[in-house]
């Protein structure tokens, strides 16, 4: 299936911005021939207050990159203000409720009261420019107020999935120093309700934080604290509609954005004003094949880039409508995504592979329920997604008619990099394809020597920047220079593993750092074992990536008992390891299994072999490989007895 080529869609191509492969090729070609032109070109897109001077400076050897040096924009004046003239009253977010058949239809004009009455709101609070503001909201239309009302005046938002720990949203908050934060009182998500308050009230304790400003997202009671926290609504109704917009400049911060890595910090990844939002606005009007007229429904939360670039700022930058989706795939049940498809028209549609992956369980069905005729892109992101899974998306879902379009790209790119093109890219279940134009990877072995021609794997560079890409890690940027552009020197390495195949098509095979992939979200390793180990049933803890059917990968966790769990059954202590690393980072991170070990493999100078340990993950018991040097190697004989038993 997976040397499979499926052809463009004629009808799709007859429309389409790139309309054949042809035409990719010669644009592709023009973009590496003279990169600053075709980036000079494309920024033509957004509105500048002020022109810039120069295209682009960059220095992957100190990780300096700027673009579209000495110009002067707004990105909430871009996605709001600009189309005010002609598409006041086009609904700009439609949001969809939790609750089946509940939708908020808001229109451009009705977004730019919103966005305005919030950012007088935020000055009102002390935000000034470069400010940093946390938003620990659900997936309601205030979030993407807040998002934009930062942009208006210059603040720099920091959004936090609603769905991490105190814990973790304690660092975040912590790390970017946010005097502000906006939150409801309880958010709803597949019929279950999050006690978002509750986790404010705990991860703030003992932190400078002016103000918690609260939406009532359900009608249950919300302690408020005198001084501190304030009711949204109330708020709001004492603002005016009209905030004047900050001039920020091209390499002004725009947003913060927290990701995992394979230390246990996690890192702000810093995206600036310019740069990004041409990125985003160029990617989603490209890869979606994006007209006017178009509902694109991207199901992702705003607290991943995905949401960012392709829910708020790509889609609103073009004047597009965009949705906003709170619940999940399965609630009420299977069928809810292609209800609401159908239910506002969506021309686009996004998700995850999980998503996928957990929706093919309950058969064709609930799918086949509704017509979904107005679809005609759909788009994978997150994850490589399988070919299965693929196949049944291209065929079920889309019904043989709508181009599939596997995304590749990360939190630090800012946008997407590598993916087909709806009416021109013959495409490889299970491929991303190709390149966009502007964008230009590399692979290289272990060495950093390229790998030149087809039918070669190795790991994923990118040479020569992009406007989209991070700029820095929050207050280290040594930190972002170690991390992204000395494994390789003169390269961005992605940390990701690729193969080139014989035609060219690129597949992407996973991470080949210390990141566990789950559901799309990358989760540090470190992270997870800093949070087994606080606890005093875990003495020392090695966790790795094992591959699941539906999340693609989850969290696998080897334990060695600490002196608390001297007498302790081994099922309650991995229960209670569960729960630690649940309560210290969130659901996302709940591990698969945790399995209690006598030792770890360990090479006579301490480095734990991982290695061996993923293959025992993965059952592959018949490939560890040289073992010998190990400083115990009985220990390896040990695990592979307790996985064995565990799976029985």
């Amino acid at each position: 299936m997976a040397d499979q080529i499926i052809h463009p869609k004629s009808n799709l191509a007859r429309r389409a911005h790139v309309a054949s492969f042809e035409q990719y090729e010669q644009l592709y070609a023009a973009s590496l021939r003279d990169p600053r032109a075709f980036w000079r070109e494309r920024a033509a897109r957004v509105d500048w207050f002020h022109p810039f001077e120069r295209t682009c400076r960059q220095d992957f050897g100190n990780a300096e990159v700027a673009w579209y040096l000495g110009g002067k924009l707004n990105a909430a004046y871009n996605c709001v203000d600009r189309w005010l003239e002609d598409r006041a009253e086009q609904t700009a977010i439609i949001w969809v409720a939790d609750e089946p058949g509940e939708y908020r239809h808001i229109s451009f004009h009705e977004l730019h009261e919103n966005v305005g009455r919030l950012a007088n709101l935020l000055r009102a609070h002390g935000v000034r420019k470069g400010d940093r503001v946390c938003i620990y909201l659900p997936m309601i239309p205030e979030a993407a107020f807040a998002m934009l009302a930062c942009a208006r005046i210059g603040a720099v938002h920091s959004v936090v999935f609603a769905g991490f720990s105190a814990e973790s949203l304690r660092d975040r908050i912590d790390d970017a120093d946010c005097q502000v934060v906006l939150t409801a009182n309880e958010g709803l998500r597949g019929g279950k309700v999050i006690p978002l308050k509750a986790t404010v009230d705990a991860a703030v304790e003992g932190l400078p934080v002016r103000s918690v400003i609260v939406k009532q997202r359900t009608d249950t009671p919300t302690p408020m604290k005198a001084g501190r926290d304030y009711d949204f609504d109330e708020e709001m109704s004492k603002q005016r509609a009209f905030c004047p917009v900050e001039w920020m400049d091209s390499e002004d911060p725009l947003f913060v954005l927290y990701t995992s890595g394979s230390t246990g910090r996690p890192k702000g990844q810093l995206h600036t004003t310019g740069g990004y939002l041409v990125y985003a606005s160029y990617t989603h009007e490209l890869v979606f094949d994006w007209h006017r007229g178009d509902v694109h429904f991207c199901a992702a939360d705003v607290g991943w880039i995905t949401g960012h670039s392709y829910i708020v700022y790509g889609p609103l930058c073009n004047g597009a409508t965009t949705v906003m989706f709170e619940s999940t795939p399965v609630y009420p049940d299977a069928s809810r995504y292609w209800q609401v498809v159908d239910d506002v028209q969506a021309s686009i549609f996004y998700t995850a592979p999980t998503a996928l992956r957990a929706l093919i369980r309950f058969g064709d069905e609930p799918v086949k329920q509704y017509g979904r005729e107005s679809l005609r892109v759909l788009g994978s992101v997150g994850e490589p997604i399988n070919p299965e899974v693929w196949q049944w998306y291209h065929d079920v879902v889309g019904g043989g008619r709508c181009a599939v379009v596997d995304t590749w790209w990360q939190t630090e790119t800012g946008g997407i990099l590598i993916s087909a093109l709806p009416g021109a890219t013959p495409c490889k279940p299970g491929s991303a394809t190709f390149p966009l134009p502007g964008v230009r990877p590399m692979l290289v072995d272990e060495q950093g020597t390229e790998l030149t021609g087809n039918d070669v794997a190795g790991n994923l560079c990118i040479t020569g920047s992009w406007p989209g890409q991070a700029r820095t890690i929050l207050g280290d940027h040594e930190r972002f220079r170690q991390t992204y552009f000395t494994t390789y020197p003169g390269r961005y390495f992605t940390g990701d593993g690729c193969r080139r195949d014989a035609d060219g098509y690129y597949w992407i095979t996973g991470r080949v750092d210390d990141v566990v992939n789950v559901s799309g979200h990358r989760l540090g390793t470190a992270e997870v074992e800093s949070a087994l180990v606080a606890h005093d049933y875990c003495a020392e803890a090695a966790v790795v990536a094992c591959p699941h059917e539906v999340k693609g990968q989850s969290i696998y966790c080897y334990v060695i008992p600490g002196q608390g769990a001297e007498g302790v059954e081994p099922a309650t202590i991995e229960q209670e390891l569960v729960k630690a690393v649940r309560d210290a980072i969130g659901g996302i991170a709940t591990p698969e299994r945790v399995q209690v070990v006598p030792g770890l493999p360990k090479t006579r100078s301490g480095k734990i072999m991982r290695r061996i340990l993923r293959k025992i993950a993965e059952s592959n018991y018949e490939d560890l490989g040289d073992i010998t040097t190990l400083a115990e190697p009985a220990v390896v004989e040990q695990i592979v007895a307790g996985h064995k038993a565990g799976k029985s």
